[in-house]
Protein backbone atom coordinates (compact mmCIF):
# COMPACT_ATOMS: atom_id res chain seq x y z
CA UNK A 1 0.00 0.00 0.00
CA UNK A 2 1.34 3.61 -0.75
CA UNK A 3 0.26 6.53 1.24
CA UNK A 4 -3.20 4.46 1.96
CA UNK A 5 -3.68 3.16 -1.75
CA UNK A 6 -3.79 -0.05 -2.95
CA UNK A 7 -1.40 -0.57 -5.84
CA UNK A 8 -1.17 -3.38 -8.27
CA UNK A 9 1.83 -3.75 -11.06
CA UNK A 10 1.27 -5.38 -14.60
CA UNK A 11 3.95 -6.98 -15.94
CA UNK A 12 3.52 -8.29 -19.66
CA UNK A 13 5.75 -10.79 -20.94
CA UNK A 14 6.75 -12.23 -24.15
CA UNK A 15 9.70 -14.74 -24.32
CA UNK A 16 11.64 -12.02 -21.59
CA UNK A 17 13.70 -15.26 -20.08
CA UNK A 18 16.51 -14.21 -18.01
CA UNK A 19 14.81 -10.60 -17.80
CA UNK A 20 11.04 -11.01 -16.08
CA UNK A 21 12.12 -13.04 -12.56
CA UNK A 22 14.43 -9.89 -11.81
CA UNK A 23 11.77 -7.11 -13.01
CA UNK A 24 9.28 -9.42 -10.31
CA UNK A 25 12.02 -9.55 -7.90
CA UNK A 26 12.59 -6.00 -7.71
CA UNK A 27 9.36 -4.43 -7.82
CA UNK A 28 8.60 -2.11 -4.79
CA UNK A 29 7.42 -3.69 -1.63
CA UNK A 30 5.02 -1.11 -0.93
CA UNK A 31 2.99 -3.01 -4.39
CA UNK A 32 0.28 -4.56 -3.24
CA UNK A 33 -0.43 -7.41 -6.41
CA UNK A 34 1.68 -8.22 -9.22
CA UNK A 35 0.19 -9.55 -12.51
CA UNK A 36 2.66 -11.40 -14.35
CA UNK A 37 1.20 -11.89 -17.61
CA UNK A 38 3.04 -14.97 -19.92
CA UNK A 39 1.74 -13.94 -23.55
CA UNK A 40 2.15 -17.89 -24.39
CA UNK A 41 5.88 -17.18 -24.96
CA UNK A 42 8.21 -19.89 -26.84
CA UNK A 43 11.36 -19.79 -24.27
CA UNK A 44 11.18 -20.20 -20.78
CA UNK A 45 9.30 -17.23 -20.14
CA UNK A 46 6.54 -18.85 -18.06
CA UNK A 47 9.09 -20.99 -15.76
CA UNK A 48 10.53 -17.99 -14.48
CA UNK A 49 7.67 -16.23 -14.02
CA UNK A 50 6.28 -19.39 -11.85
CA UNK A 51 10.04 -19.87 -9.84
CA UNK A 52 9.59 -16.34 -9.00
CA UNK A 53 5.92 -16.13 -8.23
CA UNK A 54 6.03 -19.12 -5.88
CA UNK A 55 2.31 -19.87 -6.91
CA UNK A 56 1.84 -23.53 -7.23
CA UNK A 57 -1.43 -23.42 -9.11
CA UNK A 58 -1.34 -20.97 -12.08
CA UNK A 59 -4.16 -19.14 -13.99
CA UNK A 60 -5.14 -19.12 -17.97
CA UNK A 61 -6.24 -16.70 -19.76
CA UNK A 62 -7.30 -14.72 -16.90
CA UNK A 63 -9.84 -17.76 -15.81
CA UNK A 64 -11.21 -18.46 -12.19
CA UNK A 65 -8.86 -21.00 -9.96
CA UNK A 66 -10.41 -22.51 -6.85
CA UNK A 67 -6.96 -21.93 -5.16
CA UNK A 68 -7.58 -19.06 -2.43
CA UNK A 69 -5.66 -16.04 -3.78
CA UNK A 70 -3.23 -15.18 -0.85
CA UNK A 71 -0.26 -15.11 -2.53
CA UNK A 72 1.46 -10.97 -3.92
CA UNK A 73 2.45 -11.97 -7.25
CA UNK A 74 -0.08 -13.38 -9.62
CA UNK A 75 1.13 -15.72 -12.75
CA UNK A 76 -1.36 -15.78 -15.55
CA UNK A 77 -0.62 -17.20 -18.96
CA UNK A 78 -2.71 -16.57 -22.17
CA UNK A 79 -3.07 -19.86 -24.07
CA UNK A 80 -2.09 -18.16 -27.62
CA UNK A 81 -0.08 -14.83 -28.33
CA UNK A 82 -2.45 -12.22 -28.68
CA UNK A 83 -0.03 -9.12 -28.18
CA UNK A 84 1.58 -6.48 -25.42
CA UNK A 85 -1.98 -4.66 -25.28
CA UNK A 86 -3.89 -7.74 -24.47
CA UNK A 87 -1.65 -8.64 -21.66
CA UNK A 88 -1.77 -5.63 -20.27
CA UNK A 89 -5.46 -5.58 -20.01
CA UNK A 90 -5.69 -8.89 -18.16
CA UNK A 91 -3.79 -7.48 -15.78
CA UNK A 92 -5.85 -4.44 -15.72
CA UNK A 93 -9.12 -6.27 -15.84
CA UNK A 94 -7.94 -8.74 -12.70
CA UNK A 95 -7.24 -4.82 -10.56
CA UNK A 96 -10.59 -4.21 -11.63
CA UNK A 97 -12.21 -7.09 -10.01
CA UNK A 98 -9.86 -6.26 -6.71
CA UNK A 99 -10.71 -2.66 -6.76
CA UNK A 100 -7.13 -1.56 -6.87
CA UNK A 101 -6.32 2.16 -6.50
CA UNK A 102 -3.74 2.42 -8.77
CA UNK A 103 -2.64 0.16 -11.02
CA UNK A 104 0.88 0.20 -12.90
CA UNK A 105 2.43 -1.23 -16.38
CA UNK A 106 6.74 -2.70 -15.80
CA UNK A 107 7.40 -4.29 -18.74
CA UNK A 108 9.20 -7.91 -18.50
CA UNK A 109 12.65 -6.77 -20.31
CA UNK A 110 13.71 -4.80 -17.62
CA UNK A 111 13.74 -1.27 -19.17
CA UNK A 112 11.31 0.41 -15.95
CA UNK A 113 13.76 1.54 -12.99
CA UNK A 114 11.93 0.23 -9.95
CA UNK A 115 12.85 3.34 -8.56
CA UNK A 116 10.81 5.68 -10.48
CA UNK A 117 7.67 3.44 -9.66
CA UNK A 118 6.82 5.83 -6.64
CA UNK A 119 6.91 8.77 -8.79
CA UNK A 120 4.80 7.88 -11.59
CA UNK A 121 1.65 6.85 -9.30
CA UNK A 122 2.10 9.43 -7.51
CA UNK A 123 -0.02 12.50 -9.54
CA UNK A 124 -2.80 9.54 -9.06
CA UNK A 125 -2.58 9.22 -5.69
CA UNK A 126 -2.48 13.06 -4.82
CA UNK A 127 -5.61 12.86 -6.86
CA UNK A 128 -3.97 15.45 -9.56
CA UNK A 129 -4.69 12.70 -12.38
CA UNK A 130 -6.49 9.36 -13.60
CA UNK A 131 -3.56 8.39 -15.71
CA UNK A 132 -0.06 8.45 -15.90
CA UNK A 133 2.76 8.04 -18.45
CA UNK A 134 6.85 8.38 -18.22
CA UNK A 135 8.45 10.63 -20.72
CA UNK A 136 12.20 9.80 -21.68
CA UNK A 137 12.39 12.59 -25.06
CA UNK A 138 13.02 15.05 -22.17
CA UNK A 139 16.04 13.52 -21.19
CA UNK A 140 19.40 14.75 -22.88
CA UNK A 141 20.74 11.06 -23.62
CA UNK A 142 17.42 9.52 -25.05
CA UNK A 143 18.39 10.00 -28.51
CA UNK A 144 22.29 8.55 -28.30
CA UNK A 145 22.43 5.17 -30.01
CA UNK A 146 18.88 5.56 -31.73
CA UNK A 147 18.71 5.07 -35.74
CA UNK A 148 17.56 7.93 -37.82
CA UNK A 149 14.53 6.09 -39.08
CA UNK A 150 13.52 4.77 -35.49
CA UNK A 151 13.86 8.61 -33.94
CA UNK A 152 11.93 9.89 -37.22
CA UNK A 153 9.42 7.31 -36.41
CA UNK A 154 9.28 8.16 -32.66
CA UNK A 155 8.59 11.45 -33.38
CA UNK A 156 6.07 11.12 -36.51
CA UNK A 157 4.32 8.80 -33.77
CA UNK A 158 3.83 11.54 -30.89
CA UNK A 159 2.95 14.11 -33.56
CA UNK A 160 0.10 12.28 -34.90
CA UNK A 161 -0.86 10.55 -31.11
CA UNK A 162 -1.20 14.40 -29.87
CA UNK A 163 -3.51 14.52 -32.71
CA UNK A 164 -5.64 11.65 -32.21
CA UNK A 165 -5.90 11.94 -28.49
CA UNK A 166 -6.39 15.73 -27.75
CA UNK A 167 -3.43 15.60 -25.82
CA UNK A 168 -1.37 18.32 -27.23
CA UNK A 169 1.44 18.77 -24.57
CA UNK A 170 1.81 14.91 -24.85
CA UNK A 171 5.24 13.06 -25.90
CA UNK A 172 6.81 9.85 -25.83
CA UNK A 173 4.04 8.17 -26.47
CA UNK A 174 5.73 4.36 -26.93
CA UNK A 175 6.46 4.78 -23.03
CA UNK A 176 5.29 1.75 -21.39
CA UNK A 177 5.59 2.79 -18.06
CA UNK A 178 2.23 3.94 -16.90
CA UNK A 179 -0.32 3.90 -14.13
CA UNK A 180 -4.30 4.50 -14.40
CA UNK A 181 -6.81 5.15 -11.70
CA UNK A 182 -9.34 2.51 -10.09
CA UNK A 183 -12.06 5.66 -11.81
CA UNK A 184 -10.24 5.55 -15.51
CA UNK A 185 -10.44 1.72 -15.24
CA UNK A 186 -13.95 1.58 -14.22
CA UNK A 187 -15.58 4.24 -16.51
CA UNK A 188 -13.58 2.90 -19.73
CA UNK A 189 -14.07 -0.03 -22.41
CA UNK A 190 -10.64 -1.76 -21.41
CA UNK A 191 -11.71 -4.57 -23.50
CA UNK A 192 -12.45 -3.21 -26.76
CA UNK A 193 -8.65 -1.31 -26.49
CA UNK A 194 -6.37 -2.24 -29.64
CA UNK A 195 -4.75 -5.07 -28.30
CA UNK A 196 -0.78 -5.36 -29.60
CA UNK A 197 1.61 -2.52 -29.79
CA UNK A 198 0.06 0.55 -29.97
CA UNK A 199 -2.20 -0.09 -26.80
CA UNK A 200 -0.85 2.68 -24.95
CA UNK A 201 -1.64 5.24 -27.65
CA UNK A 202 -5.04 4.00 -28.44
CA UNK A 203 -6.17 4.22 -25.32
CA UNK A 204 -4.79 7.96 -24.71
CA UNK A 205 -7.82 8.50 -27.54
CA UNK A 206 -10.46 6.73 -25.00
CA UNK A 207 -9.17 8.57 -21.61
CA UNK A 208 -9.57 11.82 -23.29
CA UNK A 209 -12.79 11.11 -24.54
CA UNK A 210 -13.49 10.23 -20.91
CA UNK A 211 -12.38 13.45 -20.09
CA UNK A 212 -9.88 12.04 -17.55
CA UNK A 213 -6.27 13.58 -16.70
CA UNK A 214 -2.93 12.70 -18.20
CA UNK A 215 0.01 13.77 -16.28
CA UNK A 216 3.73 13.00 -18.28
CA UNK A 217 6.16 11.92 -15.89
CA UNK A 218 9.70 12.70 -16.80
CA UNK A 219 12.11 9.79 -16.62
CA UNK A 220 15.61 8.73 -18.17
CA UNK A 221 16.20 6.47 -20.31
CA UNK A 222 17.08 2.97 -19.85
CA UNK A 223 18.98 0.24 -22.18
CA UNK A 224 19.84 -3.23 -21.06
CA UNK A 225 20.39 -6.37 -22.79
CA UNK A 226 16.31 -6.73 -24.46
CA UNK A 227 15.99 -6.85 -27.93
CA UNK A 228 13.25 -4.78 -29.46
CA UNK A 229 10.43 -7.07 -31.23
CA UNK A 230 8.97 -3.87 -33.48
CA UNK A 231 10.11 -3.43 -36.99
CA UNK A 232 9.39 0.55 -37.40
CA UNK A 233 9.05 -0.04 -40.98
CA UNK A 234 5.95 -2.03 -40.71
CA UNK A 235 4.89 -0.90 -37.18
CA UNK A 236 4.88 2.80 -37.90
CA UNK A 237 2.29 2.48 -40.69
CA UNK A 238 0.18 0.29 -39.19
CA UNK A 239 -0.36 2.62 -36.33
CA UNK A 240 -1.06 5.51 -38.25
CA UNK A 241 -3.74 4.06 -39.62
CA UNK A 242 -5.16 2.82 -36.32
CA UNK A 243 -4.71 6.81 -34.76
CA UNK A 244 -6.86 8.23 -37.92
CA UNK A 245 -9.72 5.64 -36.79
CA UNK A 246 -9.45 7.20 -33.09
CA UNK A 247 -9.16 10.93 -34.09
CA UNK A 248 -12.38 10.21 -36.25
CA UNK A 249 -13.69 8.05 -33.22
CA UNK A 250 -12.76 10.90 -30.61
CA UNK A 251 -14.62 13.85 -32.64
CA UNK A 252 -17.56 12.11 -33.32
CA UNK A 253 -17.97 10.80 -29.83
CA UNK A 254 -17.00 14.06 -28.21
CA UNK A 255 -17.85 16.67 -30.52
CA UNK A 256 -20.86 15.60 -31.89
CA UNK A 257 -22.65 12.80 -30.30
CA UNK A 258 -21.85 13.77 -26.54
CA UNK A 259 -21.64 17.22 -27.26
CA UNK A 260 -21.40 20.15 -30.67
CA UNK A 261 -18.62 21.83 -31.18
CA UNK A 262 -17.34 23.47 -34.83
CA UNK A 263 -13.64 22.43 -34.62
CA UNK A 264 -15.43 18.61 -35.92
CA UNK A 265 -16.62 20.78 -39.02
CA UNK A 266 -13.21 23.17 -39.39
CA UNK A 267 -11.04 19.36 -39.32
CA UNK A 268 -13.67 18.09 -41.92
CA UNK A 269 -13.30 21.39 -43.64
CA UNK A 270 -9.28 21.63 -43.27
CA UNK A 271 -8.96 18.25 -44.59
CA UNK A 272 -11.26 18.67 -47.66
CA UNK A 273 -9.74 21.94 -48.53
CA UNK A 274 -6.59 20.65 -48.40
CA UNK A 275 -6.84 17.40 -50.20
CA UNK A 276 -8.65 19.09 -53.19
CA UNK A 277 -6.34 22.03 -53.22
CA UNK A 278 -3.43 19.37 -53.81
CA UNK A 279 -5.48 17.29 -56.28
CA UNK A 280 -5.88 20.21 -58.67
CA UNK A 281 -2.19 21.13 -58.35
CA UNK A 282 -0.98 17.79 -58.75
CA UNK A 283 -3.69 17.32 -61.88
CA UNK A 284 -2.23 20.36 -63.43
CA UNK A 285 1.77 20.09 -62.58
CA UNK A 286 2.21 23.42 -61.79
CA UNK A 287 1.03 25.87 -58.96
CA UNK A 288 -2.31 27.01 -60.08
CA UNK A 289 -4.05 30.08 -58.11
CA UNK A 290 -7.34 27.63 -57.60
CA UNK A 291 -5.00 25.22 -55.91
CA UNK A 292 -2.83 27.09 -53.89
CA UNK A 293 -5.92 28.94 -53.00
CA UNK A 294 -7.69 25.72 -51.79
CA UNK A 295 -4.75 24.53 -50.46
CA UNK A 296 -4.25 27.73 -47.87
CA UNK A 297 -7.65 28.01 -46.86
CA UNK A 298 -7.45 23.99 -45.81
CA UNK A 299 -4.10 24.69 -44.12
CA UNK A 300 -5.58 27.77 -42.16
CA UNK A 301 -8.88 25.84 -40.75
CA UNK A 302 -6.70 22.69 -40.07
CA UNK A 303 -4.51 25.11 -37.98
CA UNK A 304 -7.44 26.99 -36.48
CA UNK A 305 -9.47 23.22 -35.63
CA UNK A 306 -6.02 21.87 -33.65
CA UNK A 307 -6.31 25.19 -31.79
CA UNK A 308 -9.79 25.25 -30.75
CA UNK A 309 -8.86 21.21 -29.89
CA UNK A 310 -6.17 22.24 -27.88
CA UNK A 311 -7.74 24.67 -25.40
CA UNK A 312 -10.45 22.26 -25.10
CA UNK A 313 -8.45 20.15 -23.69
CA UNK A 314 -5.76 21.94 -21.66
CA UNK A 315 -7.25 21.02 -18.20
CA UNK A 316 -7.25 17.47 -18.59
CA UNK A 317 -2.99 17.44 -19.38
CA UNK A 318 -1.10 18.11 -15.46
CA UNK A 319 2.49 18.75 -15.94
CA UNK A 320 5.23 17.20 -14.09
CA UNK A 321 6.48 19.19 -11.71
CA UNK A 322 9.83 17.16 -11.23
CA UNK A 323 13.16 17.31 -12.85
CA UNK A 324 15.41 14.50 -13.99
CA UNK A 325 18.71 14.81 -15.47
CA UNK A 326 20.34 12.02 -17.68
CA UNK A 327 23.60 11.65 -16.30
Amino acid sequence: MYEGNTVAVVIPAYNEEGLVGRVIDTVPDFVDRVYAIDDCSTDGTWEEIRAHAGRTVPITDGGETDTAFDQRVVPIRHSENRGVGAAIKTGYCRAREEDIDVTAVMAGDGQMEPEMLARVIQPIVDGRADYTKGNRLSTPGFREGMSAWRSFGNWLLTFLTKVASGYWGMVDPQNGYTAISERALSELAIEDVYDDYGFANALLVRLNVHDMRVADVTMPAVYGDEQSTIRYSTFVPKLSGLLLWGFLWRLKAKYLVRDFHPLAFLYGLGAVGTGAGLLTVLRNRRETSDGLSATLLGGLCLVLAMTFDRQANEELEIRDEWEVTDE
